[in-house]
């Protein structure tokens, strides 16, 4: 598998990628509002054969995985829910821990009578993705996370450090009233400073997103995700010790110019049996800065057998 994936980054590092920018999800998707845990989460589906849900994370919606659900859709039947408080989603009061936004995706699952499925995630949708492979192992078959640790979670500690993470603290009433109406300003600095080439990250899809988080209640519940990160760390840590690591296989994937190789040592302390991956020339945003790779890794690995 480790050939295999070497391989295929090594085939797309020399490509220049296209840029990309929102898209909609074509004709075969369809949407469904689904009530679940005490929230409606907005979700696509498309495709037919075994099902594969992907989770986006702070800064996006599930409209990053256009391309990614296009592709997948041809062999799968793809699930992509915007979070809790944020997308087209609702804005329930609390329940931001990713451990009950886990639950929220087992909700979808159960709505759409689907019992297993693989786990494709991307940033704070890392932490709801573990939170939902942890409570349910068995329904997880292939879990891929991209680029974002989870905390309280192998070297969550040394991570938060980083300046360029102050954002993990910015939140609250008087935060708020600093964004409100300048929402593109916020969002812009999280476009530029993670992305390797911020020119990737085209004006049509950060007018896109910016318009989604200038809605009523949405900034606060995007803050009240940060906000749970305190508590995600108490309730990653006591999982690990009461039931131990994710047994499922997983791609730990980071971007070349971003998390890199330390997305691997992040899911080792969280599964037995985790693959590194990096995707080539790209930062943070990889579905925007180089999706043909983050593609061509993520399905073989999807397709490989137990």
């Amino acid at each position: 598998m480790l050939r295999t994936l070497a391989a295929v980054a090594a085939a797309v590092l020399l490509a220049t990628p296209a840029l990309a920018q929102v898209e909609p999800f074509p004709a075969g998707f369809r949407i469904q509002d689904i009530t679940t845990n005490g929230a409606v989460i907005h979700t696509r589906i498309g495709g037919a054969g075994p099902a594969v849900v992907l989770l986006h994370g702070y800064g996006e919606t599930g409209d990053m995985w256009q391309a990614m659900a296009v592709d997948l859709a041809r062999d799968h039947t793809v699930i992509v829910p915007d979070l809790r408080g944020m997308g087209l989603s609702n804005h329930p009061a609390g329940g931001y821990d990713k451990m009950n936004q886990g639950r929220d995706i087992a909700g979808v699952m159960d709505a759409l009578k689907v019992e297993r499925a693989d786990l494709v995630t991307h940033d704070i949708g890392n932490m709801v993705g573990y939170g939902l492979a942890a409570q349910y192992p068995g329904r997880i078959t292939r879990f891929v996370a991209i680029d974002a640790p989870l905390p309280g979670v192998g070297p969550w500690e040394e991570i938060l450090k980083n300046p360029l993470l102050w954002h993990f603290r910015f939140g609250g009433p008087d935060m708020e009233r600093l964004v409100a109406g300048r929402e593109r300003i916020y969002l812009d600095r999280f476009w530029n400073e993670f992305s390797a080439t911020p020119s990737r990250f085209t004006e049509a899809s950060r007018q896109h997103y910016a318009e989604l988080y200038a809605l009523p209640g949405a900034m606060h519940s995007g803050f009240e995700q940060f906000h749970a990160f305190d508590q995600d760390a108490k309730d990653n840590r006591a999982w690990i010790a009461a039931h131990g690591k994710l047994p499922m296989p997983v791609l730990a994937l980071g971007g070349g110019k971003s998390f890199g190789l330390t997305m691997a040592e992040v899911m080792r302390a969280a599964a037995t049996n985790v693959t590194p991956g990096v995707v080539p020339d790209s930062g943070h945003w990889i579905m925007e800065e180089n999706p043909k790779a983050t593609i061509a890794l993520v399905r073989p690995f999807l397709a490989a057998k137990p």
